[in-house]
């Protein structure tokens, strides 16, 4: 069972790099200069997707190496930030998210990302790591575990899709290109109009893939665990709101970092 887990978790990572390659390098990152929904691709997958399958599989543990008293530095990263305010900095990391997510969907960056695709590397140094700690937020990512409730994770992944379907909203029923570098006079296998409902679909669709399964995960699980959900929720809202740290619930038979003696935390 632990083979099979780390072989998944080595495959997520593989194709977090990928994917990611994939559209940063050729042919695609050249079609991304071209076409809006090249770009568009490119972009959720910066934002989503990459970062998605990079948390989820990720092998800290073997990445950080370990100590002769078997306590690497993923484990005691992943214990100092078990300790930190939980709201206030998953707060802070989908307030970052969000806005990165605004800023490289503006017409004017969307028009210099085409024009000057060398940007494309700002982009993936900025909105690739803003995705990355929104994630870990979301998911457990061993030996890390989120730092908030599971009706906060749902909410949060929510308001990620949101903010992204949003500005694909605005996109789509654009009378005008979007950005003015995709507005084809010819010589194009694609009208801009086409190009850009196409883009549109890329932005509804990728992001639902990605977070609706958390959304689902969060709320179901939540539900099933949970004795009293409306008190639980209550709860969760009120130390939300007064800046206190929401302690996460650790899945059913998760091993917490700071376990040395085989305990598990159910």
């Amino acid at each position: 069972m632990v083979n099979s887990i780390s072989r998944l978790r080595a495959t997520l990572s593989i194709a977090a790099a990928a994917c990611t390659l994939a559209v940063l390098l050729p042919p695609l990152g050249e079609v991304a200069g071209r076409y809006a929904y090249a770009e568009a691709l490119q972009f959720v997958v910066l934002a989503a997707a990459g970062p998605a399958l990079l948390v989820l599989g990720a092998p800290w543990r073997a990445l950080a190496g370990r100590r002769r008293d078997d306590t690497g530095l993923a484990d005691r990263f992943a214990r100092s930030r078990s300790h930190r305010a939980g709201g206030l900095w998953s707060w802070a990391a989908l307030g970052a998210f969000m806005l990165a997510v605004f800023l490289w969907r503006l017409p004017v960056a969307v028009d210099a990302l085409a024009r000057h695709q060398v940007l494309v590397l700002l982009e993936l140094a900025t909105l690739f790591p803003a995705g990355c700690f929104l994630w870990l937020e979301l998911v457990a990512s061993p030996p890390m575990l989120p730092r908030i409730g599971r009706p906060l994770r749902a909410m949060f992944a929510a308001v990620s899709m949101w903010t992204i379907w949003a500005l694909a909203y605005i996109m789509g029923f654009s009378q005008a290109g979007w950005a003015a570098v995709y507005v084809h006079h010819g010589g194009h296998a694609l009208s801009a109009a086409a190009d850009q409902q196409i883009a549109t679909g890329i932005l509804w669709a990728v992001p639902a893939f990605c977070y609706v399964p958390v959304i689902y995960t969060s709320l179901i699980t939540w539900l099933g665990d949970s004795s009293d959900p409306d008190a639980e929720l209550e709860a969760v809202s009120t130390l939300a709101g007064q800046g206190a740290r929401v302690s996460p619930r650790p899945p059913r038979g998760w091993r917490t970092s700071s376990t040395r003696s085989g305990k598990q935390v159910s």
